[in-house]
């Protein structure tokens, strides 16, 4: 159960609430249902707060549709038990995905994994040499949201819908001083509205720097598979034992699909940014425990951890995609 599915799980459970009589008539059953991770002292994984938008055009508490719902959800597949709390937040418990599933679910989608059901394009990546200055920042994130509206399978794009900030003339030609995809970094990490900034970080190639860190972690990936390859084995789904950082990669690789919705609703192509810069922290992390050591013969656990971190080095490679932006396969 990913969180794109639990969110359109709550929604065909209001749906059917309305049907069958639980709920008014005059409830309007929304398309889109924010589901986003518990914060600090919560109940469960996921927490939605859907109650109180059906509640207002229903003249019915928000508690009371909470608690219509979270019995039809708490029975479906993936979920342990959902709970209610305070005047009607709705909050899941997820039951625990072997990491076997998660790795095989990534590479039967490569990258493409968080897409919509029907969407399995990768979108190709725009260069934007030719563009004049003044029109590069607008042009740079609408092609963004435009890939990321489309892998939700949602037609439309946003022009005219905000105002993109362009390039401080101050800045000048941002493609010939960091390179193309350096300056797309930039011109996507922040708001739209905002007038984006290129730190002198752009041109490090340490930690330091995000932008550096995401190309490295792919790099890394695309590394671990060759490097094993010379060991003599392969990454296979399966189970990772008790390899530091794995909890942190999984949760960054869980929450993809979901942080990939909401970028594509909120047209936030910088939402992405984060969760990419999040999943490369927590891969550079991990790598350290992925190939043997010493005299250690490889393991079903280290094939299990090399299958994990090459489905991690695939989904940021969708991401970059989805931003315009190249994945390299080395970083020298």
């Amino acid at each position: 159960m990913t969180p794109v599915d639990l969110s359109r799980s709550v929604v065909c459970a209001l749906r059917r609430a309305v049907e069958d009589g639980e709920l008014p008539v005059g409830v309007v059953v929304p398309e889109r249902v924010v589901v986003e991770r518990s914060r600090p002292g919560g109940v469960g994984d996921y927490a939605s707060p859907v109650a109180f938008g059906v509640a207002k055009g229903a003249a019915v508490a928000p508690r009371a549709v909470a608690e219509v719902l979270a019995p039809r959800l708490a029975g479906l597949a993936g979920i342990e038990r959902v709970e209610v709390t305070g005047a009607g937040f709705l909050n899941f418990v997820l039951a625990e995905s072997p990491v076997a599933e998660v790795v095989r679910g990534i590479r039967a989608r490569g990258a493409s994994y968080g897409f919509a059901p029907d969407e399995c394009r990768t979108p190709e990546v725009d260069a934007f040499l030719d563009l004049p200055l003044g029109a590069l920042r607008e042009r740079v994130v609408h092609a963004a949201v435009q890939r990321i509206v489309s892998s939700q399978g949602v037609a439309g794009g946003s022009e005219g819908a905000v105002r993109i900030a362009p390039v401080a003339k101050r800045d000048g030609d941002v493609r010939a001083r960091y390179g193309v995809d350096a300056a797309a970094w930039a011109m996507l990490c922040v708001p739209g509205h905002e007038t984006p900034v290129f730190p002198a970080w752009l041109l490090v190639q340490d930690e330091s720097s995000e932008f550096f860190r995401v190309w490295y972690a792919h790099a890394r990936a695309r590394a671990l598979t060759r490097n094993a390859g010379q060991l003599g084995f392969r990454g296979e789904p399966g189970e990772p034992g008790e390899a530091y950082g794995t909890g942190a990669l999984l949760g960054a690789l869980r929450d993809h699909p979901l942080v990939l919705e909401a970028a594509a609703h909120h047209r936030a192509p910088e939402r992405l940014v984060r969760q990419l810069v999040v999943l490369a922290d927590a891969l550079l992390d991990f790598q350290y425990h992925v190939l043997p050591q010493g005299d250690e013969k490889p393991s079903a656990a280290h094939r299990a951890r090399l299958a994990l971190a090459e489905a991690a080095g695939t989904v940021l490679a969708g991401g970059l995609a989805l931003l315009g932006i190249d994945a390299p396969d080395h970083y020298l």
